[in-house]
Parts: structure tokens; C-alpha cells; sequence
């Protein structure tokens, strides 16, 4: 199954210049988001992780699922003020504006390997960001894992030259 075929891609959305790589064609069907959970547990048999991390909200969708297979704790990354209790924050750009996403304190601590899954990786600030909340919780990053990369837009090239390891099932270019 050629996951590509899933996706649906949608010109000047959400501001003129971007093309928005829509995920929402793919859940939708569900040979292909079972195809697609399949393929990231693939992908993460070769590294040991304690917990999977995702960021939201799109990111939760293939997360949240895949930790209900593997049977690992899941801890969400959220967007600022949407947490209810201690939470570490960064803040980070984006391709089209600013950002902050946040974790609880008691989610992440010095025992645990994250592997960090989302939808799509284009600059990779907010893959950056996540990295750096796992290690200000004093956890450490096993590796990430996206649905999609803008490969031209070098979010995946910046987190390998950081010594992250990084993993996706669909290249695209991100113009």
C-alpha cells in the first residue's frame, strides 16, 4: 500500500505560500491508518523506549494508538494553557509563526526513553521543542517517528545533525 495516496494536499492552507499536507484523507480510511500504525511499530522495534510521546493534536491520533498496542505509558505535548497541573514550557517558531507546547512535571524523569511520534515534520521547530521538553523532564530522547516528511524544508536533516534519530514513512516536498 503506497500511503502517499492517502494524503491530500491543499495549496495556500493556512496562509498563502503553504501546502498543507493533509493527514485527515488517511484516517479516514482505515486499511490505510491501520497500515500506518503498523508501520511506525515497525519502525519502533529498533529502539528502547519507555514511554511515546506525541505532540498535539494531530500527532495524538497516531500516538495514542500506538501506544495502546505496544502498551506504553502515553504523554501528550500540549499547546500552552491546556495542561491543569506543574508543566514545563518552551517556546519555539514555526514555519508561519510562533509557538509554545508544554508537559506536565510528573510525566517525563530521568529513568525514561521517549519516542516521539507526530504527523509531520517540515522545519522541525516543533520537533525541536519537544525534544528539548523530555530533556528539561530529565528523559531522553530514543527517537522521533512522522507520518510525514517536508524533506526540502530540512526539519529531519536538523534533528539528525543534533544526534537524534529520526524515522517517516512519507517524503514530500514541502512546496
Amino acid at each position: 500500500m503506497n500511503l502517499k495516496d492517502y494524503i491530500r494536499s491543499i495549496p495556500d492552507y493556512p496562509k498563502k505560500g503553504i501546502l498543507f499536507r493533509d493527514i485527515t484523507t488517511l484516517i479516514k480510511d482505515e486499511n490505510a491508518f491501520t497500515e500506518t500504525i503498523n508501520q511506525i511499530i515497525e519502525r519502533s522495534k529498533k529502539y528502547n523506549f519507555t514511554k511515546i510521546a506525541a505532540i498535539e493534536s494531530r500527532g495524538f491520533v497516531f500516538a495514542s494508538a500506538v501506544s495502546y498496542i505496544l502498551k506504553k505509558p502515553f504523554i501528550m505535548l500540549r499547546k500552552k494553557n491546556k495542561l491543569p497541573a506543574d508543566v514545563h514550557s518552551i517556546d519555539f517558531e514555526l514555519e508561519y509563526g510562533k509557538a509554545t507546547i508544554e508537559v506536565h512535571k510528573d510525566s517525563i524523569n530521568e529513568m525514561d526513553s521517549v519516542l516521539i511520534i507526530d504527523d509531520l515534520i517540515a522545519t522541525g521547530g516543533t520537533a525541536e521543542a519537544a525534544a528539548k521538553l523530555v530533556e528539561i523532564s530529565k528523559g531522553n530522547v530514543a527517537a522521533f517517528i512522522f507520518v510525514i516528511n517536508l524533506f526540502d524544508l530540512g526539519g529531519s536533516d536538523n534533528l539528525m545533525k543534533s544526534n537524534y534519530k529520526v524515522e517517516n514513512l512519507i517524503d514530500f516536498p514541502g512546496h
